[in-house]
């Protein structure tokens, strides 16, 4: 298969673990007669830098004629520490989300054996613990209308949902909880937005269309702290854009690292696959930023872009083993040797070479 792969590697540690997905991708490429277009193009500061854009015409454009997107990271301090500043690296990521069509954000959260003791809460809490959540990306609090008033010294942002955006998003969830245990968790805060009660109701109005689901739905305040207390009892959990954006942050620890968790964006016109973890500025160019969370958006890239299921597990099981033997950066390492970021990619990608498939080992 030809796959044609629009390559964004961002600011900071981003072209360095993107650089080790590349190497993982190139190596399961080879294993299985498979032929990578890479196309590669700016982002975030990096972009700003060059072109005064953080999303350029030029990298929509390559986006637009590629199959899927791998991405790194957006963020720099100097823009983080001018809160004044004229262009920001972020408004790339709302507009690429926004061109693209990329409603709807798809984070996995799953614990690993070998590092369940490395999360902050106990193992009879997470063990077990394998849920999505399903968050809507172009619409909401993020893309409304906004402002200040009365000199300044008012500001107001004004969150804003169709039925549509809610129905799009909904649907891709109970889809989802139907390939899984069939739960389905509308996550809104009914009880006081307008907003959320439009979620709610458009929700309740697709059940029949779906009856096998189990549908739950509960505050938000509620999930933040259930997250924590019992996130085992959740499969599949749909939310609009900034709770979302808070959620899915506290259910990246439950696995004990922030730098292990993929992601996707599924869009209208392609679909972009990246680590949930930022632009990590202070370990940029040392060589020690923990690839394994883009590694595992490229396996998601190969099963949900291109539904290539057995490269998609064999990236998984390279990883698997990467942890169980202590192939890790320094964030993984504890008082064991510590192996830099390139050379956790290279011994990734020589493990690829060397693991049977389901087709070689029946021959």
């Amino acid at each position: 298969m030809e796959l044609n792969i629009a390559l964004l590697p961002g600011d900071g540690i981003g072209p360095e673990v993107v650089g080790q997905a590349v190497k993982v991708v190139d190596a399961v490429a080879e294993k299985f007669g498979h032929k990578i277009n890479w196309t590669s193009a700016l982002t975030g500061a990096a972009a700003i830098d060059a072109v005064g854009d953080p999303y350029p015409d030029a990298t929509h454009e390559v986006c637009l004629a590629a199959d899927a997107v791998l991405f790194g990271a957006i963020g720099h301090p100097r823009y983080d520490n001018d809160p004044k500043a004229p262009v920001r690296p972020e408004q790339g990521l709302l507009k690429m989300r926004k061109k693209l069509g990329l409603f709807a954000n798809v984070r996995p959260t799953f614990t690993f054996p070998s590092l369940i003791d490395n999360s902050p809460l106990k193992r009879e809490r997470i063990e077990g613990t394998d849920l999505i959540i399903l968050r809507e990306l172009t619409g909401g609090i993020y893309f409304g209308e906004r402002g200040r008033k009365d000199n300044g010294d008012t500001a107001f942002d004004t969150c804003t949902y169709t039925r549509a955006e809610v129905q799009r998003l909904a649907k891709l969830g109970f889809e989802m909880a139907m390939n899984r245990r069939k739960k389905l968790c509308c996550v809104d805060k009914a009880n006081v937005l307008e907003s959320s009660r439009l979620w709610r109701e458009t929700v309740q109005d697709m059940e029949k269309d779906f009856p096998e689901v189990e549908v739950s739905y509960e505050f938000v305040d509620a999930v933040a702290m259930r997250l924590v207390q019992w996130p085992s009892s959740y499969d599949v959990i749909i939310t609009e854009n900034l709770f979302g954006d808070i959620l899915t942050d506290e259910a990246s620890v439950i696995s004990g690292s922030m730098g292990l968790m993929p992601s996707a964006s599924i869009g209208l016109h392609t679909s972009l696959f990246e680590p949930i973890h930022g632009s990590y500025p202070q370990a940029a160019g040392k060589d020690i930023a923990n690839p394994l969370a883009t590694v595992l958006s490229a396996a998601m890239l190969f099963e949900d872009a291109f539904g290539l299921k057995e490269e998609a597990a064999l990236i998984r099981s390279v990883v698997d083993k990467s942890l169980a033997e202590g192939v890790v950066t320094e964030d993984l390492a504890g008082k064991n040797k510590a192996y830099k970021t390139s050379e956790v990619g290279d011994w990734l990608a020589a493990q690829i070479g060397l693991r049977e498939t389901a087709e070689t080992s029946v021959q």
